[in-house]
């Protein structure tokens, strides 16, 4: 690999970083250690072909196009937490990884039954993840940063979601979220 392929992979991976909290690789790799799988079937299990899941994994590709398949993979960490702290056998991972499979995405905001409170509502987390990943699906952070920049003069309190939302990290729009309620 020659110094510009470094480098673009380098910031192929910054970017992930910023999007999803970790690069793709590294991600990747821990639901597949976690929920007992290989790349394929975690391919088959996201809806993305091989080829993509690698150039993902490798840095070659930054960004997750199709917000559903984002939608999986949170769907994956959240079920490979759970695997870890024993809470789901897997005998069960394995059933919910066929519906994570068969899921269209759509919104959390619906009520799934995944990522809920006692309630039946979504977490704040799981919200605020949701809008990160619609507003990223739309846009690169620099992007939502110069609109946030344009943006500001008339109209601040719009700039300042889509840097929280757009750009920040996922404890920062929490707390964001959580002090605009009520």
């Amino acid at each position: 690999m020659d110094a510009a392929q470094q480098e673009a992979t380098a910031r192929a991976r910054d970017l992930q970083r910023t999007w999803y909290g970790e690069p793709l690789g590294a991600l990747f790799r821990k639901l597949i250690d976690d929920l007992g799988l290989n790349q394929a079937r975690l391919a088959g299990v996201l809806g993305l072909s091989a080829p993509m899941l690698s150039q993902l994994m490798s840095g070659q590709r930054a960004k997750i196009g199709n917000p559903a398949v984002v939608q999986r993979v949170q769907a994956l960490q959240e079920l490979s937490s759970q695997v870890a702290d024993g809470s789901v056998s897997a005998a069960e991972a394995t059933e919910r990884m066929e519906e994570i499979k068969k899921s269209q995405g759509g919104s959390v905001l619906s009520n799934t039954g995944q990522s809920t409170t006692g309630s039946g509502a979504p977490t704040v987390r799981r919200v605020v993840r949701e809008i990160q990943s619609l507003l990223r699906s739309v846009a690169a952070a620099g992007d939502i940063i110069d609109a946030a920049d344009t943006l500001a003069p008339a109209h601040p309190e719009l700039a300042e979601f889509l840097r929280v939302y757009g750009a920040g990290r996922t404890a920062e729009a929490v707390a964001h979220y959580e002090s605009h309620q009520n």
